[in-house]
């Protein structure tokens, strides 16, 4: 089995990020590196998801980002470019090695991620089409998403103290919610409010990440 080459990401910056500095998803895996100490290792390009002439749909088919490319690979989504930089920064650290802890933390990432995707679809659906052909139902039922994630999330969150990938997704899911605003969520769920606020002062990439105003 092939290992990581951990000299793939030297002082010199060799890997490069395609993201935004709006993308609640790029901003995870700046988080993430900012965490794990490979930020100044990392170049950050802008990518235009919706620009047919960007390369990124050549790094990626998908033309999503983020998309990181490291290691001789071309990696997307978040959640494996999280978990690549964990790995080269020696495991453990933002995503359990093993055990029921890993699989509970993959979870909660995959909730905070569903809710962010949920919540994207809102605000795509008033940017792209015009009021006359937004679909009621279509908002209604990625709502419902978002209202349920937050309150299967309220019941079960992160240690607000301890920053892993599972704090980081749902630290950027919420702080995209406060600059999107597809749902007021304040008001119903004090308690994720009250855990932002804790992370927050806990992490100084939270506020080094912010979207810019």
């Amino acid at each position: 089995m092939s290992q990581l080459n951990l000299a793939a990401i030297p002082g010199e910056a060799r890997a490069v990020l395609r993201t935004t500095l709006t993308s609640p998803y790029g901003r995870k895996v700046r988080m993430a590196a900012q965490v794990l100490g490979l930020d100044d290792r990392i170049e950050i390009r802008p990518a235009d998801t919706l620009d047919a002439g960007d390369d990124l749909r050549d790094q990626n088919p998908l033309g999503k980002m983020p998309c990181l490319m490291a290691d001789g690979m071309t990696m997307f989504d978040s959640r494996v470019i999280v978990e690549y930089l964990d790995a080269l920064a020696g495991g453990g650290r933002l995503i359990p090695a093993g055990g029921v802890d890993r699989f509970h933390c993959l979870t909660r990432v995959a909730l905070a991620d569903g809710i962010a995707d949920a919540a994207l679809l809102m605000v795509y659906e008033g940017r792209f089409r015009d009021a006359a052909q937004m679909s009621a139902r279509w908002l209604d039922h990625q709502k419902g998403k978002v209202t349920r994630g937050l309150t299967a999330l309220q019941a079960d969150l992160p240690d607000p103290d301890t920053t892993d990938a599972a704090a980081i997704s749902v630290a950027c899911m919420l702080g995209y919610l406060d600059w999107r605003r597809p749902v007021e969520w304040r008001g119903d769920w004090p308690a994720l409010v009250d855990w932002l606020d804790r992370f927050a002062a806990h992490e100084p990439a939270f506020d080094a990440t912010r979207i810019p105003a």
